[in-house]
């Protein structure tokens, strides 16, 4: 697949192009900048992943609220099967003649196949990308800001709220400052912990991409900034924003540097309705803090989460997780075990599997469902691991 990594064609017109699967996504968006377009499709993964690997694992990009998930961007694709070859050659936006293939192919992690051609939808470049900030004085009136932008139907292109963990690294990882800047920073630090009352052990971070006209992105800061005023929220710069959203791109590299001192890390995520967003939060790292002491893990864990997407019924909520196995007989064991148990804790507080990563190898485990014997009630909620009747029902 590695060299199946060309454009074969671009319709200007119908905005479209066609691209073998192969293709790595950063090398897309540079030759479709080139012609002044873009897929706006901008995964974590961007350097890394493939267009085929986008629809194996029905990834999400973090500007989704513009250019949507993979599956609404997808116009054609084909897929080579043991048993020949899927697709269709209908270039049209919408069919309603029979199931759609596509759904069969999305998600599917090379089980059916492996897809070779795609057809995306583009974009031409926005005029204007403007990075912002807010800061809450908990995390919990950020995902009421949250869930109230999501009302509205008013996002920008990313919006992705941090938890204070999340927020204090941002902290510490910030490059060196000049004199006179870091007496700015001082001084904004002073207005924010001293006469804002914010609390730095308890205070959230909320990071922004704005995308379109110069007018349009106008009128979206002030009413997102108008609404995060309503709760508690302050505009943090457009610098944090900036900073905020790339550092997205680093935490791999991050994650791999951790390997030379004694660290284990990685991340899982879900999609939860909005009514259970800081319940499952919170259980879900008041589970993994339990299971580090279990199996002995000696210093504090880094516990972290942050709500990356937002939908009208609910939210994408990332997880993140790093300890230091100093000490630990079994490292990859404890963390297999522990990434369990928060999975299984998602799933008993609302959440999913999964929200857009491939990871069908790893939650096997989890994914058979017992379904109820005739005439017996179905718990909202059931699992191979656990069971838990929602009480809200």
């Amino acid at each position: 697949m590695t060299e199946m990594d060309r454009i074969l064609w671009m319709d200007v017109e119908n905005l479209t192009v066609h691209v073998e699967a192969g293709i790595i996504g950063q090398d897309l968006e540079r030759k479709l900048a080139e012609k002044g377009f873009t897929s706006g499709h901008e995964p974590d993964s961007l350097e890394f992943s493939s267009v085929g690997g986008w629809i194996a694992t029905r990834s999400s990009g973090m500007k989704k609220n513009v250019y949507g998930n993979i599956e609404d961007m997808v116009v054609r694709m084909k897929m080579v099967t043991p048993r020949g070859t899927l697709g269709r050659n209908f270039l049209g936006p919408r069919n309603s003649i029979g199931p759609d293939i596509h759904h069969f192919m999305l998600g599917s992690e090379g089980l059916l196949g492996v897809v070779t051609e795609v057809t995306l939808k583009i974009r031409p470049l926005p005029e204007v990308r403007r990075y912002g900030s807010l800061v809450f004085p908990s995390f919990e009136p950020g995902v009421a800001f949250m869930r109230e932008v999501a009302r509205q139907r008013c996002a920008p292109a990313s919006i992705r709220l941090m938890d204070n963990m999340q927020f204090q690294m941002g902290q510490v990882m910030r490059p060196a400052a000049s004199f006179w800047k870091a007496a700015v920073d001082s001084l904004k630090k002073i207005y924010v912990t001293k006469f804002k009352g914010f609390d730095p052990d308890q205070m959230a971070a909320c990071t922004l991409l704005f995308e379109g006209t110069p007018d349009e992105v106008a009128i979206q800061e002030k009413r997102l900034y108008d609404i995060a005023a309503m709760f508690g929220g302050i505009p943090g710069g457009e610098e944090n924003g900036e900073r905020g959203y790339l550092f997205t791109f680093v935490i791999a590299y991050v994650r791999d540097l951790g390997f030379d001192y004694s660290f284990l890390s990685e991340s899982f995520e879900t999609s939860v309705p909005w009514s259970r967003v800081v319940e499952l939060c919170r259980n879900v790292k008041d589970r993994v803090q339990r299971e580090c002491e279990k199996h002995g893990i000696t210093y504090p864990p880094f516990n972290s989460c942050r709500v990356t997407q937002t939908y009208d019924a609910g939210a994408c909520v990332y997880f993140y997780l790093a300890f230091n196995y100093t000490g630990v007989s079994d490292p990859i064991g404890a963390f297999s075990e522990i990434e369990a148990a928060a999975r299984d804790e998602i799933l008993s507080s609302g959440g999913s599997l999964s929200h857009h990563h491939g990871v069908l190898s790893s939650v096997s485990q989890f994914s058979a469902i017992k379904l109820p014997i005739q005439g017996e009630k179905s718990p909202p909620y059931t699992t191979t691991s656990r069971r838990r009747e929602d009480s809200t029902q």
